[in-house]
C-alpha cells in the first residue's frame, strides 16, 4: 500500500510504515514467541505432569463415588420406595481452572455436586460432611456454609478440593443431564442456582471461544502475570480466575485466527485502550424470566454504578469483577497499560518490590483491631511519587486450629474497608496488596497465630490524616466482631488491632522482599475494645495457608497489642495459589539503608 500527502506526492517508505505500525510477526516469529513463552511458564510450574494430571482425575472419580453413594443412603434412610435408591442417580463435576484446562501444579480443584430437589441442603453440609470425615484419604474439612455460594474445603490425597452443592428440582440426576439447558434452574433456589453457574459459566466459555489450545495458553499467561503483580483476588476487589478468563475469551473471539503469543500481546493492548464502565460480554444479554436477578445496566439502576463490568455467559448473567472498586480499577488500568509497553516476556512477569514502592514514615495503630497504618509513604509502585500511607490489618487467633476461618472472615471484610477509606475525602487511592504475611511461632506451642495485610493510601491533603481513617479502622473492627458473633464463629483469644507510630521507632521488612520486621521501641498509647465471646463449633483446620483465592467464601480475626511484628511468609505452601507462581522462597533481612524507593 502507497501513501500520498495532500497533493498527491507520495510519502516517504519510512513515513509510510510509521503511519500503518509494525507489520505484523510472521509464521516464524509467531512460533519462537510461542515457544519462548511456554519454556517461561513451564519454570514457573504452569504445567501439569501426565502424572498429576491422572491423579486429579482419580480422585475426582473416588469423591462421585462418595457422593453417590451417600445419595443412595439418604433415600434408604428416607424410606423412601426401592425403585428411587436404584435411579436416583447423582453428578458430580469439576469446574473453574481444573475444567478448563488451565490448572498449575498445586491448584485446588472446584467441584459441584448436584442432587435431587427432595434433599435438603443442610443434609449436604452434615450428613455428606460426616461420611467424607470417616475416609482415611480426607483430611482437614472444614464447612462454610454462610458464605455467598457455600462452601466445603477439604484435602483428598494431598489434593485441596471446593466442594459446592446444587439441588435440582427432579427426583433423579442421570449422569448424561446436561447443566447448560436453562430449565434446570426453573424452581431452583438461589443458592444452587449459584453452584450451578460455577459449572455453567466455564463450560460456555469453553464453547465460546474459537481455538480452545490458544485460548489455554493465553490464559494460562494472563493467569501468572496477574498473580505475580500482586492483582489476582476477587474477595480483595481484584480480578479472580473467572473474569481473566472471560477477558481473554473476549480476545480470542475477536481474533480467532491469532497465535497464542499474538492474542496475549492483543490482550494488553486492547484493554489498555478499553474504556470501563463499558462491559466486557461473551454473548448478547439474556433473561429466561424464571424470577432471577440478572445484570442489565440498561434496567437495573445498581448495575450502573459498576466500575468494571465483567458478564458471565451463562443465565443468569452477572458481573464477575462486582467487587472491583475505584481504587483496584485504577491499579489494574496502570499494570495493564505497563504489560502493553513491555518487550519481553520476562520482564512480564517480574514482581513488584512491595517495600520500594512503600517507604513510611508513620503507623496509626488502633487496639481494638490489631492493625498498624504507616503513614507518609512513597507511593512508588504506582510510578506516583507523592508521599502516602498505609494500613496494616493483622487478625490474631489463640490456636491454629482456629485461624483459617477467623482469618477467612476478616479477609472477606478487608474489601469493605477498602471502600470505606475510598469514601474518606482526604483519600484518593486505598490498595490492598493480595498476598497476606502468616506469623506462627517456632518455639512456643501457646503462642497465638497472626496473619497481617497491607493497605496503601494515597492522601489527597496534608492535615489530619490519621484522624481522617481512625473512625473508619475503628468501624471496620466492630462489623468484623459483629459477624463474627452473628455466625457464631467467635472465640476466646481471636481479635483484631492497628497502631500508630512514626518511622523513627521502628525498621521492617516484607518476606521474600528487603526489609521484614516491625519493631516498637517505645510503647505506643492504644485504645481497645472488648470483644463479645458467644460459643459455638469450633471450624476444623485446613492446611492450606490463609490467603486463599476463594477467601470471598471465609470470615474474620482480632487481636491484641505486641510489642514486635514479624511478617513472614508461610513455608507451608499449602494454599491455592500460594504453591505456584507467587510462591517465594524465604526472604532474608536486610539493612534499613535498603529500604529506598525503586528505580523506574
Amino acid at each position: 500500500m502507497t501513501s500520498y500527502d495532500e497533493q498527491g506526492g507520495q510519502l516517504h517508505p519510512d513515513l509510510n510504515k510509521r503511519c500503518m505500525g509494525p507489520p505484523p510477526p510472521t509464521r516464524e516469529e509467531e512460533s519462537a514467541q510461542e515457544n519462548d513463552l511456554i519454556e517461561i511458564l513451564e519454570s514457573f510450574g504452569c504445567f501439569e505432569s501426565y502424572v498429576e494430571l491422572r491423579h486429579r482425575e482419580n480422585v475426582v472419580q473416588r469423591l462421585e463415588s462418595l457422593f453417590k453413594e451417600w445419595l443412595t443412603e439418604m433415600c434408604l434412610q428416607m424410606n423412601l420406595p426401592d425403585i428411587v435408591p436404584q435411579k436416583v442417580g447423582g453428578k458430580l463435576v469439576p469446574f473453574g481452572s481444573h475444567h478448563l484446562g488451565v490448572a498449575s501444579k498445586g491448584a485446588d480443584i472446584d467441584v459441584l455436586c448436584v442432587g435431587p430437589g427432595f434433599l435438603q441442603r443442610k443434609d449436604f453440609f452434615s450428613s455428606f460432611v460426616r461420611k467424607l470425615m470417616r475416609q482415611r484419604e480426607v483430611k482437614d474439612i472444614r464447612v462454610i456454609e454462610e458464605a455467598f455460594v457455600p462452601v466445603v474445603k477439604l484435602t483428598f490425597e494431598g489434593i485441596e478440593i471446593d466442594l459446592v452443592f446444587a439441588r435440582v428440582a427432579r427426583y433423579r440426576v442421570p449422569q448424561e443431564m446436561d447443566l447448560l439447558r436453562e430449565d434446570w434452574l426453573q424452581g431452583t433456589d438461589l443458592h444452587s442456582v449459584r453452584s450451578l453457574n460455577g459449572y455453567r459459566v466455564t463450560e460456555e466459555i469453553l464453547r465460546l471461544v474459537p481455538n480452545v489450545q490458544n485460548f489455554r495458553l493465553a490464559l494460562r499467561t494472563i493467569k501468572l502475570w496477574a498473580k505475580q503483580r500482586n492483582i489476582y483476588s476477587n474477595s480483595l476487589g481484584f480480578l479472580g480466575g473467572v473474569s481473566w478468563a472471560i477477558l481473554v475469551a473476549r480476545i480470542c473471539q475477536e481474533y480467532p485466527n491469532a497465535s497464542a503469543s499474538t492474542l496475549v500481546t492483543t490482550f494488553f493492548k486492547e484493554y489498555n485502550m478499553w474504556k470501563w464502565p463499558n462491559p466486557i460480554m461473551l454473548r448478547e444479554l439474556k433473561d429466561c424470566h424464571f424470577n432471577l436477578p440478572v445484570w442489565d445496566a440498561r434496567v437495573n439502576l445498581a448495575d450502573r454504578s459498576h466500575s468494571m463490568p465483567i458478564i458471565t455467559p451463562a443465565y443468569p448473567m452477572q458481573n464477575t469483577a462486582f467487587n472491583v472498586t475505584p481504587s483496584t480499577l485504577a491499579i489494574m488500568k496502570e499494570e495493564i497499560q505497563r504489560g502493553h509497553t513491555i518487550a519481553r516476556w520476562s520482564q512480564l512477569f517480574e514482581k513488584p518490590n512491595f517495600l520500594r514502592k512503600y517507604v513510611s514514615k508513620y503507623v496509626i495503630i488502633c487496639q481494638n483491631m490489631n492493625m498498624c497504618v504507616l503513614a507518609n509513604t512513597i507511593y512508588t509502585f504506582l510510578n506516583i511519587d507523592i508521599s502516602k500511607h498505609y494500613v496494616l490489618l493483622q487478625a490474631t487467633s489463640a490456636t491454629e486450629e482456629q485461624h483459617p476461618a477467623w482469618v477467612g472472615l476478616v479477609e472477606s471484610r478487608v474489601r469493605h474497608l477498602v471502600v470505606d477509606l475510598e469514601r474518606n475525602v482526604l483519600v484518593s487511592r486505598a490498595h490492598i496488596k493480595v498476598q497476606s504475611y502468616p506469623e506462627r511461632s517456632t518455639g512456643n506451642a501457646r503462642a497465638p497465630v497472626r496473619t497481617k495485610w497491607l493497605i496503601g493510601l494515597v492522601f489527597n491533603e496534608q492535615g489530619g490524616r490519621h484522624l481522617a481513617i481512625d473512625l473508619t479502622l475503628q468501624r471496620f473492627s466492630e462489623i468484623v466482631h459483629s459477624v463474627a458473633c452473628r455466625c457464631q464463629m467467635f472465640r476466646e483469644g481471636m481479635s483484631t488491632s492497628a497502631r500508630y507510630m512514626s518511622q523513627k521507632d521502628f525498621s521492617w521488612d516484607l518476606p521474600q522482599e528487603p526489609g521484614r520486621r516491625v519493631i516498637s521501641e517505645e510503647p505506643q498509647p492504644s485504645v481497645s475494645t472488648a470483644a463479645p465471646s458467644p460459643t459455638s463449633h469450633q471450624a476444623t483446620k485446613r492446611s492450606r495457608s490463609p490467603h486463599s483465592e476463594t477467601s470471598s467464601k471465609k470470615f474474620k480475626s482480632d487481636e491484641g497489642p505486641s510489642e514486635e511484628v514479624c511478617l513472614s511468609q508461610s513455608k507451608s505452601g499449602g494454599l491455592k495459589r500460594a504453591r505456584t507462581p507467587e510462591s517465594e522462597s524465604p526472604s532474608k533481612r536486610v539493612r534499613t539503608d535498603l529500604l529506598r524507593p525503586a528505580e523506574t
